[in-house]
């Protein structure tokens, strides 16, 4: 019997796979628990349609991250931040800061995008980059100036 798993079966297959397995463990066990549903045409029909939906809405997403990634290249950002007489600064230039400039200038990204080797702990510039995808990452500036 032809089933569509609904969830992931171990042995089976994963959720959303069309499978052919035993009449009794289908009908026994994969639909009785919830985990699979039979078959039929249109069934099949739908969830190749949901699965185009996924694949489209997964390449716009990628295009708009690329966009992002294009515009955010070359930012700088500004931040200023408490020093001490010989120029030394108090505490350092997270990643959290970056991202709340960022946020400031309209650039929305997730702050585990920004990739610090460590955090900045002297005044000037600094690059950083800006993750989105493997293939899309960009470049900021981060202008550490005292207060």
């Amino acid at each position: 019997m032809k089933v569509i798993l609904l969830k992931d079966v171990k042995g089976t297959g994963k959720a959303g796979e069309i499978k052919e397995v035993a009449d009794g463990y289908a009908r026994n066990c994969l639909i009785k628990k919830g985990l699979a549903e039979e078959a039929t045409s249109v069934k099949v029909n739908s969830l190749n349609i949901k699965k185009d939906a996924q694949t489209f809405h997964k390449q716009e997403e990628i295009k708009a991250l690329k966009e992002l990634a294009k515009n955010i290249n070359g930012t700088q950002v500004e931040i200023k931040i408490k020093t001490g007489d010989n120029g030394k600064i108090f505490g350092s230039v997270t990643s959290k800061e970056i991202n709340e400039k960022l946020l400031e200038k309209g650039f929305e990204i997730d702050r585990k995008n920004i990739l610090l080797k460590e955090p900045i702990k002297s005044l000037g510039s600094t690059q950083v980059e800006v993750k989105l995808l493997p293939d899309a990452i960009a470049k900021i500036t981060v202008l550490v100036t005292a207060l």
